[in-house]
């Protein structure tokens, strides 16, 4: 079972070093070299670029193809995750992952950090944690409602995703009634990757707002393919659609993320709009708890691949200012 290409904003490690501490001028590293409440800071001109890998059925990462970054086929691994705190106390969540050349030494480390890093600010070194790196990286991953978001029962009821339970039977657009094998529940600071996207009631035909997780995709079925996708159902992440007005971020704070799972991947109905459910890959599976995960090879047969209910959709061709309107006129009602 092995996941789609993922493209990942990264920085060198070169890029982000100690400017007071225990290593100074030393860039970040491994979590066996770093010391807890160095100083570190953006070189200038540090910028992002795109790292993209692929998470083998093993759930071994290695560099992929098309990367902007490291060596196609180049073995990586995700080292720790480390805490941050700037000047006014807000701290940032960063995965370090290492490329590995064939020798099995290291031959570059790359800096993930999960919110914006900001020039000319000093970020303290507070805490290290390898054991935690897989499940925060398989957290981001993960398609999340909040809180209050009504989910449509097999009965046509709406029902809030905080109240539904293991067993409650779900409407889904291809297979009809399913039952929830899992809910996962988590709290995260609303920031960065985990800041969720806010899509306003009407916005897609929806009924109410409807606040997902950045990388959450909305089904949407094409009367006719007015955005050039070639083919009518598509998945679209919501994070393409931000514009700032009907569909955008809503950072800051704390938000309660929920995660739905079922036997198979599917399109539920969430906000009167449908949507997918969690999909278990190489790279989500370490958001579920281990006594699942013993389980997965029997009773989750039907996870894998993303793209069965449709296109997912690339950015470029939601480029342009009428992209939401041809959506929510295409949309499945």
């Amino acid at each position: 079972m092995n996941s789609p290409v993922q493209n990942i904003p990264v920085y060198l490690a070169d890029m982000f070093r100690v400017g007071f501490g225990a290593n100074l001028g030393d860039a970040i590293s491994q979590m066996d070299d770093l010391v807890a409440d160095d100083v570190y800071c953006l070189t200038p001109g540090a910028t992002r670029q795109r790292l993209a890998l692929r998470a083998g059925a093993d759930g071994a990462f290695c560099v992929a193809h098309g990367t902007e970054l490291g060596i196609p086929g180049g073995a990586l691994h995700l080292d720790c995750v480390v805490q941050l705190m700037s000047p006014d106390g807000q701290i940032t969540d960063a995965l370090i992952l290492v490329e590995l050349a064939p020798q099995g030494h290291i031959s570059t480390t790359y800096l993930l950090p999960l919110a914006p890093l900001q020039v000319k600010t000093d970020y303290t070194l507070v805490s290290m944690d390898r054991a935690g790196a897989l499940r925060k990286f398989a957290q981001v991953a993960c398609v999340s409602f909040t809180r209050g978001t009504h989910i449509t029962l097999a009965s046509g009821a709406q029902k809030p995703i905080e109240d539904l339970q293991v067993g409650d039977k779900v409407l889904t657009r291809d297979d009809g009634v399913q039952a929830v094998r899992w809910i996962g529940q988590s709290t995260v600071r609303a920031i960065g990757d985990f800041a969720p996207i806010v899509i306003t009631a009407g916005t897609l035909n929806n009924t109410g707002d409807l606040m997902v997780s950045p990388d959450h995709r909305l089904f949407v079925y094409q009367r006719s393919d007015q955005i050039g996708a070639g083919q009518p159902e598509l998945l679209v992440k919501a994070r393409h659609l931000v514009n700032g007005d009907t569909v955008y971020v809503q950072n800051g704070g704390f938000v309660e993320y929920y995660q739905i799972l079922f036997d198979a991947h599917h399109i539920i109905y969430a906000e009167g709009i449908a949507a997918e459910s969690m999909l278990i890959n190489p790279r989500t599976r370490p958001a579920l708890p281990q006594e699942l995960l013993d389980k997965l090879g029997t009773i989750l047969p039907g996870h894998g691949r993303g793209d069965m209910h449709g296109l997912d959709v690339q950015k470029t061709l939601l480029d342009r200012p009428d992209a939401i309107d041809l959506l929510r006129r295409a949309s499945l009602r």
